[in-house]
């Protein structure tokens, strides 16, 4: 058997709820997973991921490579061991970073400021700049953004990389497009991938220890995109990863799942690369995907953007979130969340929060940030029950998410 395996519990219509095995405990989906690009989920400690229950950590393989570096992770037995975390880890392949750091700084375009072009202005001002990556057919040459030393990807080095690193849940490279690019150069990314996909395939090894997942591309064109579903789909690996431009708004992103979903194997796990917003988690959630992953979650909680339920103000024009850093919060009393169960909401007030926000105090970010990962640990669980229970549209109507 595998070292990943994947059993479907309930199904309701294309929604589902199931269990990925791993070596380091199992993932009840759906799950968002953390981002712990450094081998840290940013401000918290193990602790933190245990009191959350957290269901996995998502770690970078890019910057894992640059510093420490695989062979240091690899002597202290892995990345989970290393950063003393048992509980069952991901790493993606660096591909994402040959876009962020290539074509993503030539575009202007990145996974959190304006992703989806169509959605409205970009909202951190990433400016165009020189690509900082070149990719040939057999891989990538990239240079350092730390120390501008030269380096390079090939598939092979990634998984090896990966291997080392030790993850349970590893991915195949890939080329990540950027929603400017026209359906040409898409294509032929697209078949870039998918001989870096079958040669990732081939350099994987650690087979016993560690799940391989294949990723689709294909931007928001649908031949694309369903051709690549079957490519990636025959390859047999024990998951899936939807990943690369999901077109220039969230209606092109729910479309390209529903090109995408009805043609990939039902027993094997879905992951979205890079997407978490709340309506995003009951929409891709509703379409069969299983796990997910972003930074905006915790990124926003260090910058004072915490969550809040619909109960208690949230809405889709707010995001289900609040400003904490804002004045009116100054002499607020109240928990961020009346209701929320987390420690920062039982012990407390957005008057002091606001407070560390204002004195630039480090456990400003610490406390946001556990908040906004247990509002969305328990939003996922409450997902789940209500696909078991077949009321997942009566509680996005709850939340007033169409999907």
């Amino acid at each position: 058997m595998s070292a990943i395996y994947f059993d479907v519990t309930t199904r309701s219509g294309r929604a589902r709820t199931g269990v990925i095995h791993t070596p380091h405990g199992d993932i009840a989906t759906p799950a968002f997973i953390p981002v712990g690009t450094k081998a840290t989920v940013k401000t918290l400690d193990i602790n933190d991921l245990a009191t959350l229950n957290a269901p996995a950590v998502l770690a970078n393989t890019y910057h894992l490579y640059l510093r420490p570096g695989e062979k240091l992770i690899e002597k202290f037995g892995g990345v989970g061991k290393f950063m003393g975390y048992g509980g069952p880890t991901f790493t993606d392949s660096g591909g994402f970073q040959v876009f962020s750091l290539g074509f993503g700084l030539e575009h202007g375009v990145g996974k959190v400021s304006n992703f989806f072009p169509d959605e409205g202005p970009v909202k951190d001002n990433i400016a165009k700049k020189k690509k900082l990556f070149n990719i040939d057919q057999d891989g990538v040459n990239f240079v350092s953004h730390l120390d501008g030393s030269k380096h390079r990807f090939t598939p092979e080095s990634s998984i090896h990389i990966q291997q080392q690193i030790g993850a349970d849940i590893i991915l195949a490279f890939d080329e990540c497009t950027s929603p400017l690019h026209d359906k040409k150069y898409t294509a032929e990314a697209m078949e870039r991938t998918h001989d870096w996909a079958a040669r990732s395939v081939n350099a994987w090894t650690n087979r016993q220890t560690q799940g391989l997942y294949g990723i689709i591309q294909g931007g928001a064109y649908k031949d694309l995109r369903i051709k690549s579903s079957e490519f990636i789909a025959a390859l047999d690996t024990p998951g899936i990863a939807i990943g690369g431009s999901l077109g220039k708004s969230k209606k092109d992103m729910y479309d390209i799942l529903d090109w995408t979903i009805p043609v990939l194997p039902e027993e094997r796990p879905r992951h979205l690369l890079g997407i978490g917003e709340i309506e995003d988690l009951f929409g891709a959630s509703a379409k069969g995907i299983d796990t997910f992953d972003c930074v905006a979650p915790t990124r926003n909680a260090r910058n004072g953007s915490v969550f809040i339920h619909p109960e208690n103000g949230g809405n889709l024009k707010n995001k289900f979130s609040l400003n904490i850093r804002a004045a009116k919060y100054a002499q607020d009393s109240g928990p961020i969340d009346p209701g929320c169960a987390c420690f920062t909401c039982q012990n407390h007030s957005r008057a002091y929060l606001r407070h560390l926000f204002a004195s630039g105090e480090l456990l400003a970010m610490r406390l946001t940030t556990i908040h906004n990962l247990h509002f969305i640990f328990r939003l996922m669980e409450s997902i789940r029950k209500a696909i078991r229970n077949e009321e997942l549209q009566l509680l996005s109507a709850f939340w007033r998410i169409n999907h």
